[in-house]
């Protein structure tokens, strides 16, 4: 696929079954990450790969640190959504930006290096034909989640990104007018 048009036409998909992408098309969606944007040469991100089995761990995890934020347990229903959220896909990723001191590049700076860096893994998860979206939500931000997935202290999840074969075909890019996104700036 061209690299325009998969950047022109790009979209989550959220039905995703096996299997899971390829050794070869991890390699280009991964290599695709380390061309993200990134002041100073920082490298801020890291990734952490979930499949198999390992995804039961994380819906257990998921469920600790949903308890720990309500206080006690959750309703049963409950339980059971958030046991199974890591099921949704056969491999996920989680984005995880190190922070680090820098006199010239913020924090917030290095979230969107992260930030880019998985953007261009949803473009390159495109073209290579392979299903993918980009959640957060409080798991992302919980402390339990952050100690159960062995960050250090200065490391912040930026997002699970689920990977996988599409469940039906993509639907079509929506058409946006980049007049409504795009103005010239006129100096007063």
């Amino acid at each position: 696929m061209e690299a325009l048009e998969a950047l022109h036409n790009r979209v989550s998909v959220g039905k995703l079954t096996d299997p899971a992408p390829t050794e070869a098309q991890r390699q280009n969606i991964f290599r695709a990450a380390l061309r993200a944007a990134d002041h100073a040469a920082l490298r801020p991100w890291r990734f952490l790969q979930v499949e198999g089995e390992e995804r039961r761990k994380l819906g257990e995890l998921f469920l600790r640190a949903a308890e720990a934020e309500n206080n006690g347990p959750l309703p049963e229903a409950k339980q059971e959504k958030t046991l199974a959220m890591p099921l949704r896909a056969p491999l996920i990723l989680v984005a995880i930006t190190r922070l680090q001191e820098h006199p010239k590049v913020p924090y917030i700076e290095q979230h969107l290096s992260t930030g880019g860096a998985v953007q261009a893994m949803l473009t390159a998860a495109f073209a290579e034909g392979v299903g993918a979206y980009w959640r957060t939500g409080p798991l992302a931000y919980n402390p339990v989640v952050a100690e159960g997935l062995g960050l250090a202290e200065n490391e912040r999840v930026d997002g699970f990104i689920y990977l996988g074969t599409p469940a039906k075909p993509p639907r079509q890019a929506p058409v946006l007018a980049t007049d409504d996104f795009f103005s010239h700036w006129k100096a007063p």
